[in-house]
C-alpha cells in the first residue's frame, strides 16, 4: 500500500516540479492564441481554463488508463513505475509540447507540425498515420462503452443498439461547434469521472484489499517480457501518441499560453492518477496477476471492470464506477473523429465553418468506424496500442526539432529527445517481436530497437552541436 501512496505523491510532485521545468524550456509568452486571433465559432473558440482542462482530460482519458492499466497490471506492480515515471518524464511533456507548439502555429495538427519540422515526406506519412489511428481509436471507443452500457440496461437494448446510439452521438459531437455540445457536457462528465476514480480508490483502501509493493519482477502469467510489451500495453496511462492529436484541439481554445501547463501537463498527470488507481484495483482485487489475466481473457475488459466495480462498491457504487468508465471512452471517441475531421480539412482545404463541408468529411469517417466495430476488440486494441506509441515517438521528435530551432534553450530539447529515443526503441522492438508484427526473437528485436534509438539520438546530438555553433 505504501507504493500506491508514494506513487500518487510523486505524480503530484512531478506536476509541480518537472511541469515547471518543461514550461520554462518552452517559454510561454503573451502572444495571441488561435482562440483569440482566429475565433471562428466552430473549432477556435475561447474556453475558460477549468473547462479547457476538463475537456482535455476527457479527450485523452479513454479506455487506455483503465483497460490498458488493468492489462499492464498483469506484469505485476512494476507497472506502477512506468505509469509514474512515464507520465512525468514522457507523457505529460509530450502532451504539453504537442499542445503548445500547435498553439504557436494556429492550432495545426501534429501531421502539419511534422511537415514543418521534419519535412514534407513526414507530413504525408503522419497525415495518413494519424487518420488511421484516430479512426481505430474512435472504433475502439465505441465497442467498449457499448458493452458496458448493455450490462446495465434491459436485454432488448443490446450492444448493437448502443453502438448505433454512440455513433449517432459521435456525428453530433464531430459536427457541432466545440462549445455547443462538448463544452457543455464535458464539465458534467468530468465530475462523474473524478468521483468514479475516487470511489474505486476508496473501495481499494476501505475494503481490506492488499496492494502489492513495487517490484521489478516480471509476473506476467503468459511469459510476455516487460520490455517492450508493458510499455505498449499501458499506452494512455503513461504516454500516448493519441494525445498529440487531441492537444491541438484544445490549443485552439486556450486564451493564454500560460494556461498550458495546468491544462496539458496537468491533464496527463490526472489521467495517470486514474491509471494508477485501476492498476492497483486490478492486482488488489484478483490477488495474483494470473487471476487478473484469466479474468481479462475470460470475461473481457468490460466485464472485468464491471466485476471489480460491483464487488468493491456494491450496486449503487458499482453503477457509478461503470458510468465513469463509459464516459471515458465516449468522450475520447467523439474527439478522435473530430480530430480526424480537422486533419482531413487541412488536406482538402475545405472551410470548416460551413456545415456542408463538415458533413462531407464526417459521414464517411463514421461509416468506416461503423464497419470496424464488427472486428475483434482485442485485435483492434493491439494495433491501436502500437500505432499509438509510434505516433508518440514521432510527436516527441517533432517537439525536439521545434525546441532545437525555436525553443528558449536549445539544450532544453533533451527533455523531449530522451523520451523520443526511448519510445523509438519501444516501438521498433515491439513490432519486430509481436505476433501481429514480424514475430522475431528477442535476440534480434532487442539489439535492433536499441540500435535504432541510438542512431536517432546520435543524429539529434550532431544537429544540436551544429546549431550550438551558430550565432543565437
Amino acid at each position: 500500500m505504501i507504493s500506491l501512496f508514494l506513487s500518487l505523491a510523486v505524480l503530484l510532485a512531478g506536476f509541480a516540479v518537472y511541469g515547471k521545468i518543461t514550461e520554462k524550456v518552452f517559454g510561454p509568452d503573451g502572444r495571441q492564441t488561435p482562440a483569440v486571433a482566429i475565433n471562428d465559432g466552430v473549432d477556435c473558440v475561447p474556453m475558460k481554463p477549468w473547462k479547457a482542462f476538463l475537456v482535455q482530460l476527457l479527450n485523452i482519458a479513454g479506455t487506455g488508463p483503465i483497460f490498458g492499466a488493468l492489462m499492464g497490471a498483469c506484469f505485476g506492480p512494476v507497472v506502477f513505475l512506468w505509469i509514474v515515471l512515464g507520465s512525468i518524464l514522457g507523457g505529460a511533456v509530450h502532451d504539453y509540447m504537442s499542445g503548445m507548439i500547435s498553439c504557436r502555429h494556429g492550432g495545426q495538427s501534429i501531421a502539419e507540425l511534422s511537415g514543418i519540422y521534419l519535412g514534407k515526406a513526414a507530413k504525408w506519412i503522419m497525415r495518413v498515420f494519424s487518420v488511421i489511428l484516430l479512426v481505430l481509436t474512435g472504433t475502439v471507443f465505441v465497442n467498449s462503452p457499448a458493452a458496458l452500457i448493455a450490462r446495465l440496461t434491459p436485454a432488448a437494448l443490446n450492444e448493437t443498439f448502443w453502438i448505433v446510439v454512440i455513433l449517432l452521438y459521435y456525428v453530433l459531437a464531430t459536427l457541432l461547434p466545440i462549445d455547443k455540445l462538448i463544452g457543455k457536457l464535458y464539465p458534467v462528465f468530468g465530475v462523474i469521472l473524478i468521483v468514479m476514480a475516487l470511489s474505486v480508490l476508496g473501495g481499494v483502501l476501505g475494503s481490506g484489499y492488499t496492494v502489492p509493493e513495487v517490484s521489478l519482477a516480471d509476473l506476467h502469467p503468459e511469459g510476455l517480457p516487460v520490455w517492450p510489451f508493458m510499455f505498449i500495453t499501458v499506452a494512455c496511462g503513461a504516454i500516448s501518441g493519441f494525445h498529440a492529436t487531441q492537444s491541438p484541439m484544445i490549443a485552439k481554445c486556450i486564451t493564454s499560453e500560460k494556461q498550458g501547463r495546468g491544462i496539458f501537463y496537468g491533464a496527463m498527470i490526472a489521467e495517470s492518477v486514474i491509471a494508477l488507481i485501476w492498476a492497483a484495483a486490478g492486482v488488489a482485487f484478483y490477488g495474483t496477476t494470473r487471476m487478473l489475466n484469466d479474468a481479462l481473457s475470460g470475461l473481457g475488459q468490460s466485464d472485468t471492470v464491471y466485476e471489480i466495480s460491483q464487488t468493491m462498491l456494491g450496486p449503487v457504487g458499482g453503477i457509478l464506477a461503470v458510468v465513469g468508465v463509459v464516459v471515458c471512452p465516449i468522450t475520447s471517441g467523439d474527439t478522435a473523429f473530430r480530430s480526424a475531421r480537422l486533419i482531413l480539412s487541412e488536406i482538402t482545404h475545405l472551410d470548416q465553418t460551413k456545415i456542408r463541408n463538415r458533413l462531407i468529411i464526417t459521414l464517411p469517417l463514421l461509416g468506416v468506424g461503423a464497419v470496424l466495430t464488427q472486428l475483434d476488440f482485442n485485435v483492434l486494441w493491439r494495433y491501436f496500442s502500437w500505432s499509438n506509441q509510434t505516433l508518440a515517438m514521432v510527436a516527441l521528435w517533432v517537439s525536439t526539432a521545434y525546441l532545437m530551432k525555436e525553443g528558449r534553450y536549445r539544450l532544453g530539447s533533451v527533455i523531449t529527445a530522451i523520451p523520443a529515443a526511448f519510445m523509438s526503441a519501444v516501438s521498433l522492438t515491439y513490432i519486430l517481436m509481436a505476433k501481429e508484427g514480424f514475430g522475431l526473437s528477442a535476440g534480434i528485436a532487442y539489439p535492433a530497437g536499441v540500435c535504432f534509438a541510438a542512431v536517432l539520438f546520435c543524429v539529434y546530438m550532431v544537429l544540436l552541436l551544429r546549431r550550438a555553433k551558430r550565432p543565437a
